[in-house]
């Protein structure tokens, strides 16, 4: 049995833990908007970004979450900050800027992405540029910057270490006629992750992938308005349901804590068992053994 006294000093113990800060790509709404309330309500956090392209949109999910934080009793400061992930130099203004206001950065999630649909016979290489810029090479120099930082910060988390987590989608391993940018971008993704992970794991940066199935995100708003195209959908996953996006935030925010500090360089999927090749499951329930004809 737990002694009262033990429960006191455990809960000295989280009280006195040092808190992170991190950064969320494309934060403002979606998917990166409920990682960045995940992280909030964790009570891990001391410092959180919120980033978009639209300025007025981050400011005005960092102040909904400071407020909810602060209601809550927890001590948290959001900033936004603006920056098109698809640039290079707003990437590094991205990292940068966090470093001034935080002094720190001990998380980065590459959240923001973008997808188009088009055959390939009509995609051009304006096309292929501005997804690949955005799903995959902005979350590398992401990365990049802020492994420059975390390398040669003091008083690193304890147990977990630093963490990357790179969002991708059931498409990097899933084939995505249509999407040849986006799908092509996301198997990137997957290997950077693991090359990365192998690269930075003797400097106490850990790098994951969660990769998300059909959610229910404005991204895919066709899955609220199209019935038809909803239950196409539905037969290619095993639960029978859409996710949301607070189900693919429990698991970044798992990986991004010390609960998975033995965990780097692999993927979750949250996917209601999309990649499980579905069209191989059971339609009915198997028949029993004794229902067999005897010969």
């Amino acid at each position: 049995m737990i002694s009262q006294t033990n429960l006191k000093n455990i809960d000295d113990i989280n009280s006195n833990k040092k808190k992170k800060v991190a950064i969320i790509t494309g934060s403002s709404e979606g998917i990166g908007k409920s990682i960045a309330v995940a992280f909030a309500k964790s009570g891990e956090y001391d410092g959180l970004v919120i980033n978009s392209r639209k300025i007025d949109e981050a400011q005005q999910t960092a102040s909904e979450i400071k407020d909810n934080a602060v209601n809550s009793g927890l001590n948290l400061d959001t900033i936004a900050i603006q920056a098109d992930i698809s640039r290079e130099s707003e990437c590094i203004k991205l990292v940068e800027q966090t470093i001034e206001h935080f002094g720190r950065l001990d998380v980065l999630v590459n959240n923001a992405g973008i997808q188009k649909n088009i055959p390939i016979e009509e995609t051009t290489l304006d096309d292929w540029h501005k997804i690949i810029a955005v799903d995959l090479t902005g979350p590398f120099v992401c990365s990049r910057e802020a492994v420059k930082h975390m390398e040669k910060q003091q008083n690193p988390p304890p147990a977990g270490g630093y963490s990357i987590i790179n969002i991708s989608s059931v498409h990097q391993a899933i084939p995505k006629p249509h999407y040849v940018p986006y799908a092509t971008s996301k198997a990137g993704i997957e290997m950077m992750t693991k090359t990365m992970a192998l690269e930075l794991a003797k400097k106490n940066i850990r790098v994951n992938v969660v990769a998300p199935g059909a959610i229910d995100t404005d991204m895919n708003k066709v899955l609220r308005e199209n019935k038809e195209e909803r239950q196409r959908v539905l037969q290619q996953i095993p639960v029978d349901r859409i996710g949301s996006p607070e189900e693919v935030a429990n698991a970044v925010e798992f990986l991004a804590s010390d609960k998975s500090s033995y965990i780097t360089g692999t993927t979750i999927y949250v996917d209601g068992g999309m990649t499980l090749y579905p069209s191989f499951g059971l339609s009915s329930p198997s028949p029993s053994p004794s229902s067999h004809n005897q010969k």
